[in-house]
Parts: structure tokens; C-alpha cells; sequence
């Protein structure tokens, strides 16, 4: 931050000074979890150039995780978090593989903490981080003992539900932020935006797609060249065929992928017509779905096939450069955004 005035760095400091000490990072911007992505080696960079990286556990089995943590500790000696979905059939042994490894933070996915996954976490010692996608599920989970919330907004890339970033932060910051620290989430592309965020309140953001054409991301060549590529209007959110079948809603870039989507829903649909499956077998079939198809664009580099999960602001990516050099451009962007403000 050293091209920009002490004035806007100071002021960025003091703003983002509650969510870094919560988080026990230099600044309070935690990288998304993305499924294949936000492995190893993009987490630990993430927390080494000073943000806070978050491994995203996904379907991973307990093993997996388990090698991915020892993985990242390797690489890093700063702290680090791990995403976990709540519908994880193994969701307590995946508690007790962080608990293991003494993990920080914890951030939970995918709905509300199941019965006693809440009193695990924490018990263990871990701060957990949940999703708040409305106020009165913001309130809940405060009431509940969630340590600090995450408010994403449908510009956000992978799973989304259905109200933007700026209504979300303009209706939970002024009830909740006070309460705990909030993070906002959501099509954040720009350091001026951040700077916008931490005004209203929040203690810090977190941000998915800018991070997934760094060089130290394993994302294959091609599905770096789609983002750099896309335009805001390539990310488009599925659609949802079937009102029995409730499929939440993911934002990719559009591709033949997004059809073949379409198509395994009508499939899923008519099994359940025929009686073939149950509705939560229905439902984890589509979470496979996604999974496979996420794996093959960015593992496989099958960009037309594959699921290619991308953010709204896909569209300010333009370029593969190291994650310190993207967080220091989002600091300095942010630092003269709060310079031109009154203190």
C-alpha cells in the first residue's frame, strides 16, 4: 500500500481493523470458497499475501480433507478457514478432521447448522461463519451463537439465491453489524466497492471470481481464459424446471454445460414421476451433478461441457497475475476511494 497516501490507508485499516483481528489476518478480505479451486495452494496464497483463505471441503470425504489441511499448513503458517456444506452426509466427521488440525474458523454452507453441528464447532474452539441470505435468518443464526455472517448476493458465482449484494447489505448491515462482524459478498470486483461495504458497516468482504485467474489458482488454462474472456452478461444464473424438484439457483458462464444441466433435471424429474427415487436422493443427484460437471471444466478443462461457476464480476477479470498483486490493487483502489471521503 505504499502508492498510496497515509490518510486512505489509515482510514482502510481502522475500517477493516475489527474483521481482520476476527479473522487474525493483515486485512479482512476472505477468499470465497470455490469447489476444485480454492484448494491448497490458492488458500495458503491467499493468507500469505494477507487475506484469509478458505479451503472449500465440498464433497470431499473426511480423508480428503484431512490430507488438504495438512496440505495447506504446509504451505502456510498463517491462519486459514474451511467451508463446509451442511448437507455433507459426513458433516460430523469433517467437523472433527478441522477440530484435529485445530482449524480457526469454520464457515458453513447450504442452509441452516444441523442440530448439534453448531455446539461441535464451536466446542472445539472454532469461530463459526455463516451464510445470512435474508434478516430474519441473519437474526436466527445471531441468536443461535454464529460468531460472524457472510450476507452474499445473487451477483455471486456457484450456488445464489435470489436478492443482490447491495439490497442484502442495505437491509442486514444496519440491524446486525454491530452484533458481529459481517462480511459482504457478491459480484465485488473493485476496491472502491469494498471501501463502499465497509462504510455501511460491514467488517470486512469476501471475494470468489477475482481470485480464480491468479497464478497460484489450479484452475486449467481454459477455464482461466473463459473468465478472462466473459463479460459481466456471460454469468447467468439455471433455471429451475421442476417446482417439485427445488434446485438452488447457480450462476455460470453460459455454455452447452448449463443445457446439459436442464437436461439431467428433466431426467431426475421424470425418476421421480416413475417413483425410481426418493426427493432427497432427487436433490443429491443434482448436487453431484454439479460437482462432476464443476470438476470438469476446471480439473479436466472442459469449458463447454463442464460447469464453468463464475460471478457477475467475471467481467473485471482481465488477466493471470500473482494473488498479492490482485489484493494490493483491491487495497490501493479501496485506500483512495475512502481518501476522497470525509473521515
Amino acid at each position: 500500500m505504499n502508492q498510496i497516501s497515509n490518510s486512505g490507508a489509515e482510514r482502510l485499516q481502522r475500517r477493516m481493523a475489527r474483521g481482520a483481528a476476527f479473522l487474525g489476518s493483515e486485512i479482512a478480505v476472505m477468499g470465497g470458497a470455490m469447489s476444485w479451486v480454492s484448494e491448497r495452494n490458492l488458500v495458503a496464497a491467499i493468507s500469505n499475501a494477507g487475506g484469509f483463505g478458505v479451503i472449500a471441503c465440498g464433497a470431499m470425504t473426511p480423508e480428503l480433507l484431512d490430507a488438504e489441511i495438512a496440505g495447506t499448513k504446509a504451505l502456510t503458517s498463517k491462519p486459514f478457514g474451511v467451508n463446509l456444506i451442511t448437507m455433507h452426509p459426513q458433516l460430523f466427521d469433517l467437523i472433527a478432521v478441522c477440530a484435529k488440525h485445530e482449524v480457526g474458523h469454520v464457515v458453513l454452507a447450504g442452509g441452516l447448522p444441523p442440530a448439534g453441528s453448531l455446539d461441535a464447532i464451536k466446542g472445539n474452539g472454532a469461530r463459526l461463519i455463516c451464510f445470512a441470505p435474508a434478516l430474519a435468518l441473519a437474526k436466527k443464526l445471531i441468536r443461535s451463537g454464529v460468531d460472524a455472517l457472510v450476507v452474499e448476493g445473487m451477483e455471486a458465482g456457484g450456488h445464489i439465491g435470489p436478492v443482490s449484494t447491495s439490497v442484502l447489505a442495505q437491509e442486514i448491515l444496519p440491524e446486525v453489524a454491530e452484533q458481529v462482524p459481517v462480511f459482504v459478498a457478491g459480484g465485488i470486483g473493485r476496491g472502491a466497492a469494498i471501501a463502499g461495504y465497509l462504510d455501511m458497516g460491514a467488517a470486512g468482504v469476501q471475494l470468489g471470481t477475482r481470485f480464480v485467474c491468479a497464478t497460484e489458482s489450479i484452475a486449467h488454462a481454459n477455464f482461466k481464459k473463459a473468465f478472462i474472456r466473459a463479460s459481466a452478461r456471460d454469468a447467468i444464473a439455471s433455471v429451475q424446471i421442476d417446482p417439485r424438484l427445488p434446485v438452488i439457483p447457480v450462476r455460470a458462464l453460459k455454455n452447452a454445460g448449463g443445457e446439459l444441466f436442464t437436461a439431467k433435471q428433466r431426467e431426475v424429474a421424470q425418476a421421480l414421476d416413475e417413483g425410481k427415487v426418493e426427493m432427497a436422493e432427487a436433490q443429491l443427484q443434482i448436487e453431484h451433478y454439479w460437482a462432476g460437471a464443476l470438476r470438469r471444466a476446471v480439473i479436466d478443462g472442459d469449458v463447454e461441457h463442464g460447469s464453468v461457476m463464475a460471478g457477475q464480476s467475471v467481467g473485471m477479470v482481465t488477466k493471470e497475475e500473482p494473488v498479492a498483486a490482485i489484493l494490493a490493487q483491491l487495497m490501493d483502489e479501496a485506500a483512495h476511494a475512502l481518501e476522497k471521503r470525509v473521515a
